[in-house]
């Protein structure tokens, strides 16, 4: 059955599309659909198509590795009912990313072992599939990176890898407490991150405590203040998963 008008543009559109996404120009594109058959149509756009799938799954394989999550993770079973959001802004708002797109910090304050290690792992391999760069770091950890690039001369290069996140996340902050030099460097990392992207923190430690992180009253003040004024604080209580589990395993062994 011949095609009508309509589906015939509908099919010179798609073709189109696919041929825009992969930058062949219209100049070449356009010409070549005037000429082509219905079938050979179809055949060149699953062709076009297929590289499209191929790169973007390409892509988000490199994003995940440049990420370096610790353990892949997702909110499937994930218990919510002790997770307290912030006065008309929710769970449904912070999966929307929407927050990763308005550069706004995340701050997951509550005691250790309550899943915000966890969260902030599965809302970054969220970003991810998204096709946003994430880096996940350990916070003592890049602290220690950023020293060691910074005596080798290569602090620039590392700070240049953070730049490329539009989520980066600073997991177990103010775990460790830093020295002067190390709280800088950190203090340079999320001062840069302002309105550039957003920062997820997972923390144990009241916001009234971060000069001590930080070893540094002035510097903990202001990014409190970047953190209080263009973010936003999600508490994690209840029972400890960690004991949970452990509890668990225990039962198993008994058994």
């Amino acid at each position: 059955m011949p095609m009508s008008s309509s589906e015939r543009d509908a099919m010179h559109a798609a073709t189109r599309a696919a041929a825009r996404a992969l930058f062949i120009s219209n100049d070449v594109i356009g010409p070549w659909i005037a000429s082509a058959t219905p079938g050979q149509e179809a055949a060149c756009r699953a062709l076009l198509e297929a590289e499209i799938a191929h790169r973007d799954l390409t892509r988000r394989a490199r994003l995940l590795r440049q990420a370096r999550f610790p353990v892949p993770k997702s909110f499937d079973g994930f218990d919510w009912s002790n997770v307290r959001f912030p006065d008309g802004w929710g769970r449904d708002e912070m999966l929307s990313l929407s927050f990763a797109g308005a550069c706004e910090d995340l701050v997951f304050f509550g005691p250790t072992g309550r899943g915000k290690t966890h969260a902030a792992a599965a809302l970054g391999m969220m970003a991810v599939s998204a096709g946003m760069p994430v880096r996940f770091w350990q916070t003592a950890q890049l602290v220690l990176a950023l020293g060691k690039a910074k005596r080798e001369g290569a602090l620039d290069r590392l700070l240049a890898d953070v730049a490329r996140a539009r989520v980066l996340v600073l997991d177990e902050f103010g775990y460790v407490p830093f020295d002067v030099d190390g709280a800088r460097l950190l203090y340079q990392v999320i001062s840069e991150s302002y309105e550039r992207r957003a920062v997820v923190f997972t923390t144990n430690v009241e916001f009234s405590r971060w000069g001590t992180v930080f070893a540094d009253d002035k510097l903990a003040a202001a990014i409190v203040d970047r953190v209080v004024h263009h973010g936003r604080l999600v508490e994690f209580g209840g029972p400890s998963h960690r004991l949970e589990n452990s509890l668990m395993l225990g039962k198993g062994d008994a058994r």
